[in-house]
């Protein structure tokens, strides 16, 4: 197999996590840049046992290189388009392109084939949304959804570093019984705490992070007619996204049915066995690729409803691990 020429965009938990994630799907890498911020610039990252030191990024960085992954903030904005100008195909995980009817919205176990339309760049979803499609798809195709609600439980890496640190600091204060909890990436305290509010609020009452999982569903399940409602809540969990989600759709699904559909379908992991106490977990997720589905039973509210229990690593499957399989199908289709 050929091997690429690759630059990872970011050193933060999404940047380490797509090095770690190359290196264990064995992906033909052949010449690898690290690339990040002046201020990151000359610190070393390790991949394949190997040092790599951080060159700041410019728009030279991408001169020579295949597959750039760039893992999200701002600097998609300001080097994507210069990526793909010098040939590079961008996978990217920042918001920006997202929504863009140009640039490909791909979950491989859901819309690979979009892919093929790509024009340099193709966007991963947000972190919340991809978990829940994933396990969304399959039942569309046996009985077509018509509305969703869903109530999310996201982990503080979702926010990145820092925000690890700060629940880690936060929860050190509270147990030592200080009255002073401080912290600067949440509005307020996360230890031992939920925060109904992840992004800024929109005149609608939404915030962007629930607006974001109502219409890139709707991209991604390729039916803008899905009905789709969001509350998003940052939880003091530090690794793992859990997802409350109930769908109605067109034919009735038993529980039955619907936990063989899900069995079957790819990149899906059942665990539902409520006697046993067997449902998913986010510390049972965190450093797997697959997403977790469990407490599946029919809605009593509604005539044809589903409610379940998702669950994903949102560092993986969620960012990372998702960018590398969008890779690894462009690779299989010959676009790379």
């Amino acid at each position: 197999m050929r091997q690429l020429n690759v630059a990872v965009v970011g050193t933060g938990a999404v940047g380490q996590t797509i090095l770690q994630v190359l290196a264990e799907r064995n992906f033909p890498v052949g010449r690898l840049k690290v690339l990040a911020t002046s201020r990151s610039a000359g610190n070393t990252v390790r991949f394949k046992d190997q040092d790599y030191t951080v060159e700041e990024t410019t728009p030279a960085s991408f001169e020579g290189v295949d597959l750039a992954l760039f893992a999200g903030g701002e600097a998609s904005k300001l080097f994507a388009r210069e990526a793909t100008a010098r040939g590079a195909v961008v996978i990217d995980n920042s918001s920006t392109f997202r929504l863009d009817p140009e640039v490909p919205l791909v979950v491989p176990e859901v819309n690979p084939q979009d892919v093929r339309w790509h024009k340099g760049i193709i966007a991963n979803p947000n972190c919340s949304t991809i978990q829940m499609v994933v396990a969304l798809k399959p039942l569309h195709d046996a009985a077509r959804i018509k509305r969703v609600v869903v109530a999310t439980y996201q982990a503080v890496s979702g926010a990145g570093q820092e925000a690890i640190e700060e629940l880690r600091q936060q929860s050190r204060q509270v147990l030592k019984g200080e009255k002073e909890v401080r912290g600067a990436v949440f509005p307020h305290q996360i230890a031992f705490n939920c925060l109904p509010h992840i992004d800024v609020f929109l005149e609608n009452g939404y915030t962007k992070e629930e607006m974001k999982m109502v219409y890139e569903t709707q991209k991604i399940m390729g039916d803008p007619s899905i009905r789709v409602t969001a509350t998003t809540v940052r939880v003091p969990v530090f690794n793992g996204h859990s997802e409350a989600v109930t769908v109605e759709t067109e034919r009735k699904l038993t529980a039955e049915e619907a936990r063989e559909i899900l069995s079957r379908a790819p990149g899906i992991v059942v665990v539902d066995d409520p006697q046993a106490k067997a449902y998913p977990l986010a510390v049972h997720a965190s450093g797997r690729d697959e997403v977790f589905v469990g407490r599946i039973r029919e809605d009593i509210s509604v005539e044809s409803g589903l409610s379940l229990w998702v669950v994903a690593d949102n560092l993986r499957k969620g960012a990372a691990t998702n960018a590398v399989q969008i890779a690894e199908v462009l690779l299989r289709e010959g676009l790379l």
